[in-house]
């Protein structure tokens, strides 16, 4: 508990990243000076001659003068709407009379490019917005320019759709209205390029409505989009880059083979992006196309824009397969995306649901139900991120596909209560949030502390993003106390803090922050052959574990177990990647020791 106020917190906050800021500068200069070494120069007009200076004026004057929009604030001019995260170049005018005026033009176009040659062939390049600002008085004729900055703010974007939803009306049109509003969400920080006379910024302020607190002064580029255009310059130099990898061919499955039917008679497990997700998409169309197969259930948070997922959907739906998806149009800053797909996927004939009230469907969850000689099958397939083919190759996840029937069962019953708009009570295998997921984990923390209280081995192992649920977190410290040996590997938030004597000195915690985001979730509870193993959609955050539906589903497999503990063990080990937090709250990088091991390249390496 931090005994602070709301307020207090947001000022607390406001002073770190400040703080942050200043280190990102650091960084940014660094990172700049290496690249000039290798070829790429970013400049501005004081590092530049006067030669390509007057080759800019030039530029600016034919190729960006005529396709800008200045405004002059006044009377008749009031001040514009500034977009979110758009660049502005503003400046301070003194007319002929004395008086103050701002000028406003926007920078951010499609129209020409961000990134300017200075001169060919050199690389070295100039931003447009740099330009603009430096050319600004070309633009503002008969007036002096006492003060210029670059300016960017960023509004609000969160929009709490439960709160103020009405049920006369159509959910999806409603999401589609309220995502128009949070483009004119209130400014909750603006940025400047250049420092400003402090009147000048109140003016702003008042103008934005946004406190002077919420002002950073940065000397980074206020939009650093602009780097992969550095990688495309820079392509030829290979050594710059991550070693191409490409996602490999399951060792598990047999492509000419039926995918269903190999699911049948044992289950597989996928791990991204070490392996492809050619089998899942293989099992997707081999049901669109079977004609045993009644009916396909997904639940889609967060899909690519041209998602073959969907695609296949589609297909199934249209061989007449009942096809039911939920897709969460709450996924913030992808409901554009998902509303356009559940779009189309109701013009095939699929029935698309839109999940609870007050709770974000965050679950992988794919079910398959087919009818043969008279018997009803379940194949059903959970993973730990989302069905997207982009992330998955660039994130770490598991996907498991399994035909065992009490999993289907479970999977049927949630689909159920989803397509009802309630949530599931109970089930017999998986772990299903709101209702019954947090009291399983807390369940099972407490089965580990009767074996370490009976002085038998005990043992948990999370990997998991983020670790914030109070409840859990104050279960995982009594069962340290009692002798628990606790490993976590949590690449971001944790509120836990290990290694404090007589009350978390049996928990360690890594990080593994690398090439590839670690996504995937996975919890052991025990060891050896009592050893209960899942893999979920879910973090231990309260979000999750209280205002999510999240699906955790059971390892049963032995071969399937014995590799995710594998995995989790290797993970432990890394030296190269991992950072372990401190009982101070500080992560220390951990020595490399005699023989490096970077979890990640081992695991492409092996797959």
């Amino acid at each position: 508990m931090t005994n602070m106020t709301s307020g207090e917190q947001i000022g607390a906050i406001l002073q770190t990243v400040k703080a942050l800021n200043r280190r990102k500068d650091t960084v940014y200069e660094n990172l700049m000076e290496k690249l000039e070494e290798e070829g790429f120069r970013l400049v501005d007009f004081r590092k530049i001659g006067k030669k390509e200076g007057e080759y800019l004026e030039n530029y600016f004057d034919s190729e960006i003068a005529p396709l800008i929009s200045p405004t002059v604030v006044g009377k008749r001019q009031p001040f514009p709407f500034l977009k979110n995260k758009d660049i502005y170049a503003v400046v301070v005018l003194e007319g002929k009379n004395g008086k103050e005026k701002l000028g406003i033009i926007p920078c951010s176009s499609n129209v020409f490019p961000r990134l300017i040659e200075v001169a060919s062939g050199h690389g070295t390049y100039m931003l447009s917005e740099e330009l603009i600002l430096h050319f600004i008085p070309k633009v503002f004729k008969g007036y002096h320019v006492k003060a210029k900055s670059l300016l960017r703010i960023t509004r609000n974007g969160d929009i709490d759709a439960d709160a103020i939803y009405d049920e006369d009306i159509d959910y999806r049109e409603f999401m589609v209205e309220l995502i128009k509003k949070r483009k004119r969400l209130a400014p909750v920080r603006l940025e400047l390029s250049r420092e400003l006379d402090g009147d000048i910024v109140g003016i702003l302020c008042d103008y934005l409505e946004v406190g002077t607190e919420y002002v950073f002064r940065n000397n980074t580029p206020l939009d650093l989009s602009f780097v992969y255009q550095i990688q495309d310059i820079l392509r030829m130099k290979q050594e710059l880059f991550y070693k191409k990898y490409i996602p490999q061919k399951s060792q598990h499955f047999n492509m000419n083979e039926s995918i269903l039917e190999q699911i049948c008679r044992k289950d597989k497990l996928l791990s991204y992006p070490y392996e492809s997700m050619k089998p899942f998409l293989r099992m997707l169309h081999e049901a669109a196309n079977d004609e045993d197969v009644i009916s396909i259930k997904m639940t889609l948070y967060r899909v690519a824009r041209q998602s073959k997922i969907v695609e296949a959907l589609i297909e199934a739906a249209e061989n007449g397969k009942d096809v039911l998806v939920l897709v969460e149009l709450k996924a913030r800053f992808d409901e554009e995306n998902n509303i356009e797909w559940s779009r189309r996927l109701e013009e095939a004939g699929c029935q698309v649901i839109y999940g609870l009230d007050g709770h974000k469907v965050h679950s992988k969850l794919c079910l398959i139900t087919r009818r043969a000689q008279g018997k009803t099958e379940y194949i059903t397939q959970i993973g730990t991120g989302n069905y997207n083919e982009k992330t998955a190759r660039i994130y770490t996840d598991l996907s498991l596909m399994t035909a065992n029937q009490k999993i289907g069962h479970d999977a049927a019953t949630v689909f159920q209560a989803l397509a009802m708009g309630e949530a599931v009570e109970d089930v017999s295998e998986l772990l299903v949030a709101p209702k019954c997921l947090q009291n399983r984990i807390l369940d099972m923390i407490d089965e580990e502390i009767a074996h370490a209280k009976k002085q038998e081995e005990a043992y948990i192992g999370i990997k998991i993003n983020s670790l914030t649920d109070k409840r859990i977190i104050d279960k995982l410290i009594e069962a340290s106390k009692a002798g628990v040996k606790i490993d976590m590997v949590i690449r971001g938030i944790c509120c836990l803090v290990p290694g404090i004597k007589g009350e978390t000195g049996n928990i360690r915690v890594i990080s593994i922050v690398g090439r590839y985001l670690e996504h995937s979730r996975i919890y052991i509870f025990g060891k050896g052959e009592r050893a209960k193993m899942y893999i979920s959609s879910a973090d231990f955050m309260t979000r999750n574990t209280l205002r999510r539906v999240e699906v955790a589903v059971p390892i049963l497999d032995e071969d399937l177990r014995m590799q995710i503990q594998e995995m989790f063990i290797t993970m432990l080990a890394d030296n190269v990647q991992a950072r372990e937090l401190q009982s101070d709250g500080s992560y220390v990088r951990l020595e490399t020791g005699d023989t490096p091991l970077n979890s990640q390249e081992f695991f492409a390496t092996k797959a």
